[in-house]
């Protein structure tokens, strides 16, 4: 039996949970069955390159310098045709996008090139109330006509597939829901002591920590996180705070951590890759972000044994279940984000039940069984084409 050709593409490798998603699909599927690569844009950034783990699992890469992710006609139509071109030359079964402009512009590519089978992820919409009425309405547009050309839409939380059918993206038909999942075996237990690696962060081993991993970006709202941090400090003195990531706003971020006298007390660390052996050093695991599709984040906070306090936006939600494994709180809101955290430092053993409620779970997450899903929505579509 011949294998099945897919061909991943996605806007830009940086380390993110959309990259991360994609690479585990393309390393993880079956190498028999499956003949899979991965085709991005040359964009990093302050956030980091994935792209030389991708490379190192052992994935076909292909970078395409005229898919980049800001609008610009001249290198999206040689992108289109450039994609038009490899598509055609390998013929693909399978072109499965991800992001929002690798989506619009791999979607067509694939239809004008006669791909069997067309899918999207959506990792969380490119369109969301934040942004002005018209460019809003344009994104939306263009998600509601290249759906036509799509097989199948993979969200990776029910609620994208809300927020989709109510801005007229598609019937609930075409939607399926496959979580974006981890690696858990690396989060079980941490590589290193916890007190090694506070050490290392300049962290008395006795304090209480309160980490976040994110993007230093205006969806993420870093500077939330810094004001709840300031908070917090204000009514407990022993609480230490731990910011794992780079982006455009970090200047911005030291700013607001030295206007607030919090150097010392809010550790910027950078970008790192040992998130687990990070997560095993916190007490406490916060996001403050705008919006959002499913931040990975959560579920390997979850693994790690973690209680959680986010914000109640979209995907969030799904991880989080509030009271049970962590607090949801308001987006935008550094004081209810503060309240709860304090609740969380202030009884130990409702944090310990909300860390192991929310270990429980996980299972969900798990990159075996997304993987697993994601070839059986495949091998259906497939075998649907064919017998028509």
């Amino acid at each position: 039996m011949s294998r099945i050709h897919v061909l991943h593409v996605i806007t830009r490798l940086i380390v993110g949970g959309a990259q991360e998603n994609t690479m585990l699909t393309a390393a993880l599927l079956n190498p028999g069955r499956y003949a899979v690569d991965v085709v991005s844009g040359p964009q990093t950034g302050p956030e980091g390159s994935l792209i030389p783990e991708v490379r190192a699992r052992g994935v076909h890469l292909s970078i395409l310098p005229s898919l980049v992710r800001e609008v610009n006609p001249f290198k999206d139509a040689a992108a289109l045709v450039a994609l038009i071109r490899l598509i055609r030359r390998v013929q693909y079964d399978v072109v499965h996008t991800h992001s929002s402009k690798a989506g619009i512009l791999g979607r067509w590519a694939a239809y004008l090139a006669d791909v069997p089978v067309v899918v999207h992820t959506v990792h969380g919409w490119g369109h969301h109330d934040r942004q002005h009425p018209l460019v809003r309405r344009f994104y939306i547009l263009l998600e509601q006509v290249t759906q036509r050309i799509t097989n199948r839409l993979i969200v990776v939380s029910p609620r994208n597939t809300q927020k989709g059918l109510v801005d007229g993206i598609a019937t609930a038909e075409k939607y399926i829901a496959i979580r974006s999942g981890i690696e858990l075996d690396r989060f079980w237990k941490p590589s290193r002591p916890r007190e090694a690696v506070r050490a290392e962060l300049g962290i008395p081993s006795e304090v209480a920590v309160v980490g976040t991993v994110t993007r230093l970006s205006p969806q993420k709202a870093p500077l939330d996180f810094v004001d709840t941090a300031s908070q917090v400090v204000a009514q407990r003195q022993d609480v230490h705070f731990v910011i794992v990531g780079d982006g455009p706003l970090c200047s911005d971020v030291e700013a607001r951590v030295a206007a607030l006298d919090l150097a010392g007390r809010v550790h910027l660390v950078g970008l790192r890759r040992d998130i687990p052996d990070l997560m095993h050093s916190f007490d406490v695991f916060a996001l403050s972000s705008l919006w959002e599709g499913l931040p990975r984040v959560l579920p390997q906070a979850m693994a790690a044994g973690l209680p959680i306090v986010a914000t109640a936006v979209d995907g969030n939600a799904e991880a989080v279940t509030d009271g049970v494994n962590g607090f949801l709180t308001p987006p935008g809101d550094p004081r209810a984000m503060a309240v709860s955290l304090l609740r969380l430092l202030e009884e130990p053993s409702l944090a310990r039940r909300m860390g192991e409620a929310g270990r429980a779970r996980v299972g969900e997450f798990d990159a075996r069984k997304m993987v697993s899903d994601v070839a059986g929505l495949y091998e259906a579509l497939l075998a649907r084409d064919v017998s028509q």
